[in-house]
């Protein structure tokens, strides 16, 4: 006895239309029922973004998320991390991957690489920026000190000392910088004038940033806690005195053994 009989070629196309059918309602059961139920199919998990995540806390944070980790043996290095923090990692963020997939990363190195530290004195604190960030150096601290050039780096610091160029110092370190006010000195002491002629008193007060005030004559000019009358054309008294301080750009009153020359017009 046969399973099929065939008493026409009408019979023939519908057991191989039922063969058919049976076939497809198989397989795709077989794909979208068993496969599904038995290895998780359509399930995928969004890779989260590990970056600067410490390794310590690595993987506790992926086990909650059903995904593991495996440390590749190559590893960068950014001062906006901690040692031994993921900096890259493979599959990338927001990807989508089945439970249980591994992570491959790369950790921030434990100790920094050294660079040579540049020259930054001499130059303006805006060129110090563009250097610095060019050596993966940061800028620290910036104080200023008195100087006549304005926002001009005058000392380059590393935890608080001189470092040269030259130095060896690691990736990531702060270099603070001393930077000039453009000021000056603000204060300094008042030149002593007493014996000068009037034009070498004169040069000595524009020399050093000052200017010269009103200049008084007499003839019989003493020098203070002096009875002797002191060489004609000299200065025997100043204002102020030399033991004051004064500010660039004041003015120092003058005194001369003397009468006042006539003016000529």
């Amino acid at each position: 006895m046969t399973l099929f009989q065939f008493n026409s070629w009408r019979d023939v196309l519908i057991q191989l239309a039922l063969m058919v059918a049976i076939a497809v309602v198989f397989l795709l059961g077989f794909f979208y029922v068993y496969l599904p139920n038995t290895t998780n199919h359509g399930e995928t998990i969004t890779v989260p973004d590990l970056e600067g995540i410490p390794l310590d806390e690595l993987g506790e944070f992926l086990t909650d998320r059903n995904l593991r980790f495996e440390i590749n043996k190559d590893s960068g290095f950014s001062s906006q991390y901690p040692p031994l923090a993921v900096l890259k990692q493979f599959p990338l963020p927001n990807s989508k991957v089945k439970e249980n997939r591994k992570i491959y990363i790369s950790l921030n190195a434990k100790e920094p690489p050294k660079v040579r530290m540049p020259q930054l004195v001499d130059g303006s604190v805006k060129n110090a920026q563009v250097v610095l960030k060019s050596y993966d150096l940061l800028l620290g601290e910036i104080t200023y000190a008195s100087d006549m050039a304005l926002n001009a780096v005058l000392k380059q610091l590393y935890q608080g000392k001189p470092v040269k160029e030259g130095a060896s110092v690691p990736k990531g370190a702060k270099i603070d910088l001393v930077v000039g006010d453009g000021l000056g000195n603000q204060e300094f002491n008042v030149p002593d004038l007493i014996g000068l002629t009037y034009e070498d008193a004169e040069f000595s007060v524009i020399g050093q940033g000052l200017k010269v005030g009103d200049v008084h004559y007499d003839e019989n000019g003493r020098a203070e806690g002096s009875s002797e009358v002191m060489p004609l054309g000299t200065v025997f008294k100043q204002s102020p005195a030399s033991d004051q301080r004064t500010k660039i750009g004041n003015y120092i009153d003058l005194w001369i053994v003397g009468t006042e020359p006539e003016s000529f017009n």
